[in-house]
């Protein structure tokens, strides 16, 4: 691979990870702290709402795409391991891989299934709620630590790789 087609790579990647970072970060800052403030009934069915929205080829494109980019980023780190940079690709490849791609579904997306089957209107509705705000909150935080982590490994690995050439 050359050296220029690499640190786009990396490049596309950090833009990923910080992007995908930035969308969690706003659920975790204000999306979800605005949803609880709503009447249960209205929060759930708003969160139904935004679950659905978001299986758009834009961000699924994005989300996925980065995975797939950090994965082989962190591949060619571990072949290519006395180069400089190597341990941050691999870094980066892993933070995003497990703390988003893995976390979101093995964590997020079953709560969302969940909620999804959820009647809003429904006795146990409002309980329903705030137990999955609170689990699905604290994932959220893991989603969006673990992709501004990722995004910055992938920086500190290009600027490694570009003061290496």
């Amino acid at each position: 691979m050359t050296t220029y087609l690499l640190c786009v790579l990396i490049l596309l990647a950090a833009l990923g990870c910080g992007t995908v970072g930035g969308i969690f970060f706003a659920f975790s800052n204000f999306v979800m702290r605005a949803l609880a403030r709503l009447p249960p009934p209205q929060g759930i069915a708003a969160m139904q709402a935004i679950n659905v929205t978001v299986l758009n080829p834009l961000f699924l494109g994005v989300f996925v795409g980065t995975a797939l980019l950090s994965a082989g980023l962190a591949g060619y780190g571990m072949f290519r391991w006395v180069q400089p940079g190597s341990g941050w690709l691999i870094a980066g490849g892993l933070l995003y891989v497990v703390g988003n791609l893995i976390v979101t579904r093995a964590r997020n997306i079953p709560r969302n299934d969940a909620l999804a089957r959820l009647d809003p209107a429904s006795a146990g509705a409002a309980d329903a709620w705030r137990e999955y705000q609170r689990h699905w909150n604290a994932w959220n935080h893991v989603r969006t630590a673990t992709a501004s982590a990722a995004a910055a490994a992938f920086i500190v690995a290009l600027w490694r790789w570009s003061a290496a050439v």
